[in-house]
């Protein structure tokens, strides 16, 4: 066999985890991550600091891993639920970011929509004064609400006169971010904290300061809702003639409609949905990882979602996982900033080093498919 058909060959073999399509939603997220890693590694190895123990200084930061010493009433445990506190908006924000791609729409505007169903849930119900029974479910009602509704009308800006989602959502982000600023300036203002006023704890998704066997853990209620509504959303786009529709508008618009398919109807219900778990997004951040909200301030997770998103491939388990991976780098980084010397932006290297090489998936998918018809030719030509 000549050299040249020995590299084919070698190759071939060599990316078979990769090769197999069925599993490539799975292999080529990994992919990215391990790569993600390992360039990330030659960063620190050129700021002259040990991967091995930054890395393991992250994870211990997160809760994964166990630390040295705790202070006074914290664990392992505790971290480690501080992380699924963190990690459940970002769920929902990613949920958000990846119906909205599979009805070919592009939501940048889940900040803005995260930050409108905060504001209203906590205006309405966390200053109410209402019981935790009532209020924290009205909680969640009103930022589904709230954020379908904003969703909804980028969608209906679509269709009715073809003006793009993103150039909708960035100007719809700018206004939610200065107007409420306004109303919490103007009505709302803590004069210590020169935040919005804190809400009551009845109306907090996250339950603060519980103390059980000695521990204070934050237990973060909405994170059981987020798997459920995950694990909801997969079924209705894959099990559901509304998902099938959706996802038939997102491959090919002219299609769907010669189709049959209603195309203004499900670009509009598709961002109603997208809205709606942006605003779970919303209540989850800013009435449960925090009690209050920052005049002028986007929240970050909505543009952390989209990476979230593409690094599950757009699908709701897929999304789950890649939420834990960002929060775990993002958690950990201050205690790796603090343990290994490396500043807390490594972190952010990191997710994008992510972000980049999981937007490479369509490049590898090609070229793992011209890889294996030219694997046939070399068999066909042996033969």
């Amino acid at each position: 066999m000549s050299k040249d058909k020995k590299k084919k060959s070698l190759s071939y073999h060599l990316f078979w985890p990769i090769r197999n399509e069925k599993w490539q939603p799975i292999t080529i997220p990994i992919a990215s991550i391990l790569i993600s890693f390992i360039a990330a590694a030659i960063v620190i190895l050129l700021l002259g600091k040990n991967p091995f123990q930054a890395f393991y200084n992250l994870f211990q930061g997160a809760g994964i891993l166990p630390k040295s010493s705790y202070a006074g009433y914290k664990s392992m445990l505790t971290d480690f639920l501080s992380l699924l506190n963190a990690m459940t908006p970002l769920v929902f924000a990613s949920l958000a970011v990846a119906v909205a791609l599979r009805a070919g729409l592009f939501n940048i505007g889940v900040s803005g929509q995260m930050l409108v169903s905060g504001f209203l849930a906590t205006v309405i119900v966390g200053y109410s004064g209402l019981d935790a029974i009532i209020a924290k479910p009205l909680v969640l009602l009103v930022g589904i609400v709230a954020g379908g509704l904003m969703g909804g009308l980028v969608g209906w800006l679509k269709y009715k006169f073809n003006i793009h989602e993103v150039v909708t959502t960035i100007m719809l982000n700018y206004i939610a971010q200065y107007v409420i600023s306004f109303f919490i300036q103007m009505y709302y203002v803590d004069p210590v904290s020169r935040q919005s006023k804190y809400i009551s704890e009845a109306a907090r998704l996250t339950l603060v300061n519980v103390e059980i066997a000695n521990l204070k853990m934050d237990i973060p209620l909405g994170f059981i809702l987020a798997i459920i509504i995950a694990i909801f959303i997969k079924f209705l786009l894959d099990k559901t003639v509304v998902g099938f529709e959706i996802k038939a508008v997102g491959s090919n618009r002219n299609a769907a409609k010669y189709t049959g398919i209603n195309v203004g109807r499900n670009t509009v219900l598709a961002m109603i949905i997208s809205g709606g778990l942006a605003g779970l997004a919303g209540v989850t951040y800013y009435l449960g990882y925090f009690s209050s909200i920052q005049p002028k301030v986007l929240s970050s997770i909505g543009f952390d979602s989209i990476a979230v998103a593409l690094l599950g491939n757009s699908h709701p388990i897929g999304i789950i996982f890649s939420s834990f991976l960002v929060s775990i780098i993002d958690q950990g980084s201050t205690y790796m900033s603090s343990q290994a010397g490396i500043r807390q932006e490594i972190a952010s290297v990191i997710i994008g080093l992510i972000l980049l090489f999981s937007a490479c998936g369509a490049y590898v998918k090609h070229k793992v498919s011209r890889l294996k018809e030219k694997e046939v030719d070399r068999k066909d030509s042996e033969s």
